[in-house]
């Protein structure tokens, strides 16, 4: 692949032809990507590595629904087709495990309407799926043991698109993978200020980089920092949302966990994790007092899974996480060029389905760099589309 244009860096700064700001799962990535393309790459996390919504343990990697198909449900889908490949390739590259692994998911149907929408369902992916996967209906006993079939009075519902991965070791290979390249650096602890006329970013200790490329993927942080780069509103291109979530540790499954389905109903989450823990989730509080403390919202969920499943009744939990998720204003991620900042790209707001898409994101990044191949970014995602949004809706709260 071509190598991007590498800037002659002024005295007393440090040249990168990549710097990608947050390291997060977007951000660990889009690192990764660039250097397999032959670029050097500075990574720079104002706390650490894992540090902010990518720190969690669900990993639940889940498409969208079949109906009113489109190019941000095709994104999607192919990110999720690609993981399996992109999970080896890291494992052989890193020497750690992802726990990457197909399970597909199981949601209990309590009301006739549901059981309708699921059989519509189980016929419209096989268009939109290409018959690869599919919807299926099985019996509430197919997986006595690890759910209640008390939950399913209308039966069941089951994908096999659906994986999971477990973010704690998805970050630790990531991470490792980029160690073992040269042209790679790593700044933790480091806030930036951005000049995005003159291409480069200057660090609080003083130090400044001159960049070829800059990628924001800074999740929460994101926002902010394109509001500023592009004159929008503060808060007018996302917001947070906090979640929370536990582990568990079991002494024995009812199946190997990786014949164990992502359990997915009202909201709740419960995933076996390769590593033998399973994993609870999540809330999605758009008020709250404390950020990063649990509570009893938290508990209620717990509560829930443990009537969801039976595996939870004799669990130990062992760890617990609160944390603040970017969610865009237009909802759908944020991805690619940033208007009238050359060389200056997005990668924002994935919200709940981040962990699965990243890698598909700094694909389409770099695509338009031009250093790689990539996905065609949908509509919908380009930043310009949120900053359009973003002035419509301040418009409108002026009239």
């Amino acid at each position: 692949m071509p190598q991007a244009d590498r800037q002659l860096a002024p005295a007393g700064q440090i040249p990168a032809d990549l710097v990608v700001l947050g390291a997060g799962v977007a951000g660990l990535w889009t690192a990764l990507k660039g250097l397999r393309a032959g670029l050097s790459v500075v990574l720079i996390e104002k706390e650490k590595v894992g540090a902010g919504a990518s720190g969690g343990f669900m990993g639940a990697l889940m498409p969208h629904m079949p109906e009113r198909w489109d190019g941000k449900k095709q994104f999607q889908f192919d990110a999720l087709c690609a993981f399996e490949d992109e999970a080896a390739r890291l494992e052989a590259e890193s020497g750690r495990p992802v726990h990457y692994r197909r399970v597909g998911r199981v949601t209990p149907l309590v009301t006739e309407r549901q059981r309708a929408q699921a059989e519509a369902r189980v016929e419209a992916t096989k268009s939109v799926w290409n018959d690869r996967f599919a919807y299926h209906l099985p019996a509430p006993e197919a997986f006595a043991g690890w759910m209640n079939a008390d939950n399913a009075p209308q039966g069941l519902v089951f994908d096999d698109l659906s994986a999971r991965v477990s973010p704690l070791h998805l970050l630790d290979a990531l991470k490792a993978a980029l160690a073992e390249h040269a042209g790679f650096r790593l700044i933790e602890g480091e806030a930036v200020v951005i000049d995005a006329k003159d291409g480069s970013l200057k660090l609080a200790d003083g130090a400044e980089i001159a960049f070829g490329h800059l990628v924001i993927a800074a999740g929460l942080g994101a926002f902010p920092l394109i509001e500023g780069l592009t004159g929008c509103a503060a808060g007018s291109l996302g917001n947070p949302v906090k979640g929370q979530a536990a582990l568990f540790d079991v002494d024995e499954l009812p199946a190997p966990a990786n014949d164990l389905p992502v359990i997915f109903a009202d909201g709740v989450y419960v995933i076996a994790h390769g590593d033998g823990t399973l994993a609870v989730g999540a809330t999605s509080e758009t008020e709250f007092t404390d950020p990063f403390a649990t509570d009893d919202k938290l508990y209620a969920v717990i509560e829930k899974a443990k009537g969801l499943s039976p595996a939870l009744k004799d669990a130990r939990l062992i760890r617990r996480w609160a944390g603040l998720r970017p969610r865009p204003a237009g909802r759908d991620p944020m991805l690619g060029a940033i208007p009238d900042c050359p060389h200056v790209y997005a990668i924002a707001g994935g919200y709940k389905i981040t962990f699965g898409i990243a890698h598909h994101m700094a694909d389409a990044v770099l695509a338009q760099i031009g250093t790689a191949d990539g996905p065609d970014i949908p509509p919908s995602f380009a930043v310009e589309a949120h900053i359009a949004k973003s002035l419509s809706r301040a418009a409108e709260k002026s009239r």
